[in-house]
């Protein structure tokens, strides 16, 4: 395997607004894995090590030693478009119970969309999987899937599904889980907002999604953060609570691809403001919150990739709201698929044929 260090000054800074300063950090990234194929996220295991997924369907372990094997026992994916292998997580009990969640596209070309798998990862092996969730409906394209995963404190899960980019509509629906986050428990059973009987909960738990690729969590002020695809523009970031409305297609900041309207409205009563947005896109990947020691300036802020800039762009927050914005490594021109916050390391996750898995060391 070969491993590169690339040197680099972060002084590379965007100036957006008037509220950005010059930055004097420097750091080093660190080359871990520069052989996986169509990676698209990362999980560090507690006894070191990563659980990476390979979008065409694979799950590869990276072992601490820099060896690595793609694990047997995992579930048949639909590749095509934008389907395939997407997150990867460990559960909130894994050094007791070894148990990892994936999320994938199942099904084929007249009937797929968005499912849970989970597994014991025990030995450098899989046993004992089972798909707990598969998105109701099922749909013919193959795009939007979302398929973000995050574990809150009471152990509950949350899952975003895509629109399926044909259906938007649904995204508004609450019969339809397209287009939602969803909250279940570790089981999979419903976690969500109270269904139409006012007894029985539902697994959605915020709706009025396009193509959801991004969640992160503040455990300071138990804040979820929420990143999304926009059409042509529109691209946001959002603060989830549960039961609410963010918007897609009745409101939005972009326009179709053909430069038609979506809708003619850009907010409307009772549909969440997204906190920031990009006009044009910069089509947003994975997204972790950032609060360790290692780089004190960057602490309170989101980190995510954006894919069509070819870089990383640090959003500090105050307040729940966005009050700078910064462009950090793109001296690696690549396309950046993920960005994880492992024990108060950031790594990057690069997308294509020939990824790599990077780790953000100070200088």
């Amino acid at each position: 395997m070969l491993r590169s260090i690339f040197a680099a000054c972060a002084a590379i800074l965007l100036a957006i607004s008037p509220s950005f300063a010059q930055s004097d950090l420097s750091y080093e990234l660190v080359t871990l894995d520069d052989e996986l194929s169509w990676p698209w996220c990362v999980a560090e295991l507690t006894e070191g090590g990563f659980l990476i997924t390979e979008r065409e369907g694979r799950l590869v372990h990276l072992r601490s030693d820099g060896s690595k094997a793609v694990l047997d026992g995992t579930p048949a994916t639909y590749f095509a478009g934008q389907g395939g292998y997407f997150d990867v997580v460990l559960g909130p009990n894994f050094e007791r119970d070894r148990l990892i969640y994936l999320s994938y596209a199942a099904g084929d070309a007249q009937a797929n969309g968005t499912a849970i798998f989970r597994a014991t990862f025990e030995d450098g092996t899989l046993s004992n999987g089972e798909t707990i969730l598969q998105v109701a409906r099922d749909k013919d394209t193959a795009h939007h899937y979302g398929g973000k995963l995050l574990f809150l404190p009471d152990d509950s899960l949350l899952i975003t599904t895509g629109e399926g980019f044909e259906y938007r509509e649904e995204a508004q629906s609450l019969e339809s889980e397209l287009g939602k986050v969803l909250r279940v428990s570790a089981d999979g059973e419903p976690l969500g907002i109270m269904g139409k009987d006012g007894k029985t909960r539902i697994r959605i738990w915020t709706y009025g999604h396009r193509n959801p690729q991004g969640l992160a969590f503040d455990s300071e002020t138990g804040t979820v953060f929420l990143h999304e695809h926009g059409p042509r523009g529109g691209d946001e970031v959002n603060v989830l609570v549960q039961g609410n409305n963010y918007g897609w297609p009745a409101v939005t900041e972009g326009v179709d691809y053909s430069g038609a309207y979506v809708s003619p409205f850009k907010r409307a009563p009772g549909m969440e403001e997204a906190i920031w947005s990009w006009v044009p896109s910069i089509a947003p990947s994975g997204m972790a919150w950032y609060n360790a020691a290692e780089f004190p300036e960057w602490q309170n802020s989101l980190f995510l990739g954006a894919l069509v800039d070819e870089e990383v762009r640090r959003l500090e927050i105050a307040d729940d709201g966005v009050v700078r914005e910064e462009t950090l490594f793109a001296e690696l021109e690549q396309r950046i698929r993920d960005v994880r916050v492992f024990n108060d390391k950031i790594y990057i996750v690069t997308d294509g044929e020939t990824g790599s898995l990077i780790r953000v060391d100070k200088r």
